[in-house]
Formats: structure tokens, sequence, C-alpha cells
């Protein structure tokens, strides 16, 4: 009788689905980049189903500690977690006791947003172009400083890329966070530093730094100026920091649809994308098939990128 009625009562808390509120997990602190498009996601999703979804930042490392919160939660759709290219692509070869593994423990919901990497100098620098840093780096090898906000990051990785493509080497300045990387690039303490557009969009824009190359395929339609790497003259190089809801894995496939469906009315509406763009991201959405065909082709392409490099964390 008890066996009899499990499946039913797993029914209709599916379809009452969601009775409560929807803790959504934010890996990092409040107030960056993934906060603010979670945080613009979260409100919408709620706005327009009249749900409650509730943020909650847990940062550490790397991200690693949020997301693995949201893989041993139950899966019953009442944790979600805005995962990222370095958490989800990058850790799993970064870091060798990684706690869970994201093609297992993790069922993707929808993509969000994408956004490039840009490469910025201080105003007051003499490189114009990457081709003025290329040559400079040549005439003298890992004399030249490049920060990036820590080791095996996506800004990391991509200018491990940009160097390997160009044949150059470039003496790295790792930090822990943007602040005091931002003050040592406008005081000109560092020649170069990368990171994504939205931490560096206002400091463009202001004249304090210059941007010097993106690292997507295409132009940043916040920075349209700014030529890309292929344009450089570096072909086939794409590296930029994708952001997408996940839950545990074994939540039931209709709450997972209706969750993908929520998020994706929520990236139609046009103040939700205005605010994503407006931060120099692009738009995604789409179905948790495509989320989980992008993951499983980014583990490959950036584990390759992260053994490469021969970045390690412990």
């Amino acid at each position: 009788m008890v066996a009899a009625a499990t499946p039913v009562s797993s029914a209709l808390a599916q379809s009452d689905y969601p009775s409560k509120p929807i803790r959504l997990i934010v890996p990092f602190p409040p107030g960056g980049g993934t906060d603010m498009i979670a945080r613009a996601v979260a409100q919408k999703v709620a706005e327009q189903n009249r749900w409650n979804v509730v943020v909650e930042n847990r940062p550490g490392a790397g991200g690693n500690l949020g997301v693995d919160a949201a893989a041993r939660a139950t899966p019953d759709g009442y944790t979600i977690v805005m995962g990222q290219t370095s958490n989800l692509a990058i850790n799993p070869t970064l870091y060798p006791k990684l706690p869970y593994k994201p093609l297992v423990d993790l069922a993707p919901v929808a993509l969000v947003s994408s956004s490039p990497i840009v490469m910025v100098a201080p105003a007051s620098s003499p490189f114009k172009s990457f081709a003025d840093v290329v040559a400079a780096a040549k005439k003298a090898p890992d004399a030249i400083t490049l920060g990036f906000s820590g080791n095996g990051t996506v800004a990391h990785l991509a200018g491990e890329l940009a160097e390997d493509a160009a044949g150059i080497k470039l003496r790295h300045v790792p930090y822990k966070g943007a602040g005091q990387a931002m003050t040592d690039v406008m005081g000109g303490q560092v020649d170069l530093y990368m990171s994504s557009i939205p931490t560096l969009l206002s400091h463009v824009r202001n004249g304090n730094m210059r941007a010097i190359v993106v690292t997507s395929a295409k132009r940043s339609h916040q920075l349209p100026d700014t030529p890309t790497l292929a344009e450089s003259g570096y072909k086939d190089l794409d590296a930029i920091s994708w952001f997408g809801i996940l839950a545990p894995a074994g939540t039931p496939a209709p709450i997972v649809q209706k969750l993908n469906l929520a998020i994706n009315e929520a990236l139609k509406q046009p103040d939700v994308a205005e605010r994503l763009r407006s931060e120099g991201g692009d738009v995604l959405g789409g179905s948790p098939e495509q989320f989980s065909q992008l993951l499983k082709t980014e583990i490959v392409r950036w584990g390759r990128i992260v053994k490469n490099s021969g970045a390690s964390l412990d």
C-alpha cells in the first residue's frame, strides 16, 4: 500500500512545484559578475511566476564549495546553482581532489549568458595593440607583467592561450581579487591585466584603462572598437566565460523542464537582456540538452588547456 502511494506522492509534489522557496546558490561573493547575473535572473523568474527565489552566496575554493553544496542537496528542485566555466569546465582538471563531478553530480538546467575576456593596459601604456605587446615581449621575454585574478581561472588560461599562439612569455602576477589589481593597473604597477568585460568595462569607458584585445570569436558589443585575437592574426582562439544554472543530479525531469522554461522566459524580457548586455555579456538560454552538450565539450577543451599550461591546485 505504501509502495503504491510513493509514485503518486512524487507526481503530486512535481505538479505542485514549487510549494516553498527555491534556493539559488552563487558560489562567489556578493557584487561580482556571477552574483549580478544570478540576481537579475532570479528576480525576473520570481516576478513572472510568483515564486520565491532566494539567492545564497557560498564563496570559497574557486567556486567549488558552493557547487559542491548544490551537488549534495536533495534533488527536488529547491536547490539550484549558478555555475560557470571555471568551476564546471576548468576545475575538474585543475583540482586533483575536486569533491564533485559536473557530468555525474549535476543536472544542467539552462545556459544564461557568456562574456569574453579582455586584455587591458594602463591608459599611459605604450601598448596600443596586441601586436605591440608581442613585439615588446619578443625583445624582452618574461619582462612584461600580466595580471589576473587567481591561478587556473578563465582569464589566466586565456592569457596562456594568447601567449602560446603568439610565441611569447609574459611574467604572471596572480591576484586574490579584482580590487588591488585595478589599483595596480591604473597605477602602472602591472603592464597588462586580463579579466571578464563586466569587471573592466567602466574603467575602459572612463579612460583609466585601454582595451587591447578580446578573447572571443567575435567582437564585444560593449567594446566594438576592440579587435579579437583572431583579427590580430591568431585564428581559432575563443576563450569566454559562460554561466548557467544547474540542479542536483536526479532532479525529476518535469521539474528541470519547468525551471528551464522559467529561465528562458526571464532571459527574453528586455530589462533582463539589457542588464546582461550592459555588463558586456551575451544572452544564451536554450535547452538542458544543449547545456549538457556544451559542458561535455568544454570539460575536454579546458582540461587540455589546463594540462598544457601546467597549472594545478589542491
